[in-house]
């Protein structure tokens, strides 16, 4: 089926049932959240303040904490296209030391005003997203200029992996490989050298899990890279 342009941008893919089990497993939130926050932070340019955050696809709100924690911002607004996100993340909103509003609606079309936030925080949720460029380019809009967009996503390689066609759901006509990720955030504006591009290969990435690492085998050097972690500056 042929997608308009208008129901391309409103296209939402939902979640499993298991996908969304899994969203609230401390597997997610230590090995998946945190682990790519550790990783962005070691790419951000020293000595910045984020005091107004937007977190896309902020999902079960684990990463509000986590966010106010590392940033200490003035206030966090969580974006997901669940209609049902007040119910989903209240509490996680409601406990977190810094504000956070919540808001229901697509990255691909965003009420915020030009050069409105400080950080984009866009983890694991850019897969989920039929209208990429556009979603892309509203993140370049929203930033102000300095401000950075952390990205962090699985490439096509892991999202067409058997067991995520299985267990999860996304659009699977959208996924792109990790340069097709990089040179999307560069064509859209932003400023992404080398330096700050991390190509993380987590055991929950790969075809077996971790188990032939566990057993003493090298990584493969020549592989198709499955998670990309970023942080692009708009100039």
């Amino acid at each position: 089926m042929t997608m308009n342009a208008t129901s391309a941008v409103d296209a939402f893919v939902e979640e499993t049932g298991f996908g969304n089990w899994f969203l609230r497993t401390m597997t997610w939130k230590v090995h998946v959240l945190n682990r790519a926050l550790n990783d962005l932070q070691t790419l951000l340019p020293p000595g910045a303040r984020y005091d107004r955050v937007l977190d896309v696809g902020c999902g079960f709100g684990h990463s509000f904490a986590e966010l106010s924690k590392r940033f200490s911002p003035q206030l966090i607004v969580g974006m997901d296209m669940d209609p049902d996100l007040q119910r989903r993340a209240g509490a996680e909103a409601r406990a977190c030391a810094s504000p956070v509003e919540l808001h229901a609606g697509n990255a691909s079309r965003m009420p915020w005003p030009d050069n409105h936030f400080d950080m984009v925080f866009c983890h694991q949720t850019f897969h989920h997203i039929v209208a990429q460029e556009e979603a892309m380019a509203e993140f370049f809009r929203v930033l102000k200029p300095g401000g950075v967009l952390l990205f962090a996503e699985s490439t096509r390689k892991y999202i067409h992996s058997l067991p995520i066609r299985v267990l999860f759901r996304h659009p699977m006509d959208v996924q792109r490989t990790a340069p097709e990720y990089i040179a999307m955030v560069r064509r859209a504006g932003f400023e992404l050298p080398d330096a700050r591009v991390s190509l993380p290969y987590l055991w929950w990435s790969r075809p077996d899990l971790g188990f032939l690492e566990w057993i003493g085998r090298p990584l493969p050097a020549d592989r198709e890279e499955t998670l990309v972690n970023a942080v692009a500056v708009k100039p």
